[in-house]
């Protein structure tokens, strides 16, 4: 009688976007990172998201996910973890050089980044749009994506290779609190 659960999620009982905050907050205090500060957070349907700053400079410092139910906290796998030079895996908090290392200076700016996110969805996601504000992180922007002028997911763009993540894990968007949303 063995078998395999269905892969189902719960449907009801979650967080709200307040405890989902306070669990990032908790989080950054018990990982010795208490000197950073949340941003945003957004509800999407398989996961809160949010953005922590370094408030001295006002730049991301990294990207976090919180289970719906649990309220467990941990980093965004993809870009955050991969191309972010100063928090990530592969910056100071992680294994350095490992899966290329071209420092935290980015050559591509906010605008470009914007520029090539559009290219990209014009050709794999025809009729969504890049928001015109790129988040800048270590290494890298990420940027909501737009459907009918409301957000409709994310991506990120490598700050040196112009490089393109998108992130596929989120599930629809809810609601956001922080950045221009309070």
């Amino acid at each position: 009688m063995g078998g395999v659960a269905p892969n189902t999620l719960p449907t009801d009982a979650h967080l709200s976007l307040d405890e989902a905050r306070q669990a990032v907050e908790q989080y950054l205090e018990r990982n010795g990172l208490g000197y950073l500060q949340v941003r945003e957070v957004m509800e999407f349907t398989r996961n809160f998201y949010a953005i922590v700053e370094e408030p001295d400079t006002g730049k991301g410092a990294m990207e976090l996910l919180v289970d719906r139910w649990t309220g467990l906290v941990g980093p965004e796998m993809g870009p955050n973890m991969m191309w972010n030079t100063k928090y990530g895996m592969m910056g100071g908090r992680g294994m350095g050089g490992m899966m290329g290392y071209w420092g935290s200076e980015m050559r591509i700016t906010p605008e470009e980044a914007t520029r090539i996110a559009q290219e990209w969805l014009d050709l794999n996601l025809p009729g969504t749009q890049a928001e015109e504000h790129a988040d800048a992180f270590y290494g890298y922007y990420t940027l909501h994506t737009l459907q009918d002028g409301r957000i409709s997911g994310m991506l990120s763009v490598h700050g040196t290779t112009g490089q393109v993540w998108y992130h596929t894990w989120h599930g629809d968007f809810v609601a956001m609190i922080g950045a221009d949303e309070d």
